[in-house]
């Protein structure tokens, strides 16, 4: 394909590598006292090294090249730390290069690597009080994808183990008779429509609670979940949630109740993939 494409002027380059820092794709290597361009695939062609060549040895110029890839480039990145990570997210957001800057943060995102803080966005509140969201697309967890299944083999019919109504959060009053003696699951709203297993492997013999911690009140959840511990002999409390990051905020909510009931509740955390299948 034709794209847009750095290239070097060997007769200027002194091989000086003020170009070097100014790449944190890692596409330009000092290679025999010259900068070089090594991998058409790390090169996105937008030139941020160009104003800090001396020589103005740098230009760019439309050519045959190897599409860019960002997956591969993040792949390279994230080996070299958090402050070449932040370099090259502000350089796609700069220039504004949102497709790449939204696979960049997706990549973070997917492998459990810390986004730096500036691409946070504080309105957008992602689970727990004072929380925040990437700024591209809202939540990683609203990412579209498609899965493949095949439930041709899947009972047609299996028994509800849902022992009581009602089952949302924020329906169920502290006082509730079904919370004394309870062994409770907190699951989060997808979870029961990801999870083929929901009802024999999490909700069986459990009292149910279900909830969204990134659409609804999350304040209000902390202060009915702390009433409901400190209030009934809850014997086990277990929270399942989504494996995307805002689902996790049910886990720091309930955590946090138990924490302020001041009571000592067994707890157990279990996340599903998007996929269907328990991490």
């Amino acid at each position: 394909m034709k794209r847009q494409i750095i290239t070097i002027d060997e007769d200027l380059c002194t091989g000086c590598g003020l170009c070097i820092p100014n790449c944190p794709e890692g596409a330009l290597q000092i290679i025999d006292g010259k900068a070089r361009l090594v991998s058409d695939l790390f090169c996105d062609g937008l030139g941020a090294c160009i104003g800090h060549c001396p020589e103005g040895a740098i230009a760019t110029e439309t050519r045959e090249a190897e599409p860019y890839d960002e997956s591969k480039v993040m792949e390279n990145i994230v080996r070299f730390g958090p402050n070449v990570i932040k370099a090259h997210i502000a350089h796609l957001r700069d220039h504004k290069q949102d497709d790449y800057f939204r696979e960049a943060l997706a990549y973070l995102v997917d492998r459990d690597i810390e986004i730096p803080a500036e691409f946070f966005e504080p309105a957008c509140r992602c689970g727990d009080t004072g929380s925040s969201a990437p700024v591209f697309a809202g939540c990683p967890g609203s990412r579209i994808v498609n899965i493949e299944t095949d439930a041709a083999d899947a009972p047609v019919d299996r028994p509800s183990r849902l022992r009581q109504w009602p089952v949302q959060i924020m329906l169920v009053p502290p006082s509730a008779p079904f919370l004394d003696g309870a062994d409770l699951l907190v699951a989060a709203d997808c979870v029961p429509f990801a999870y083929a297993g929901f009802h024999e492997n999490l909700l069986a013999g459990k009292v149910l609670l279900i909830g969204c911690p990134k659409l609804d009140d999350a304040e209000h959840y902390l202060e009915k979940l702390t009433a409901m511990f400190k209030g009934n002999d809850v014997r086990s409390v277990t929270v399942a949630h989504m494996e995307v990051p805002c689902c996790t905020g049910l886990v720091r909510l309930v955590e946090r109740a138990i924490r302020d009931s001041g009571k000592d509740i067994p707890f157990e955390a279990r996340t599903i993939g998007i996929k269907g299948t328990e991490m």
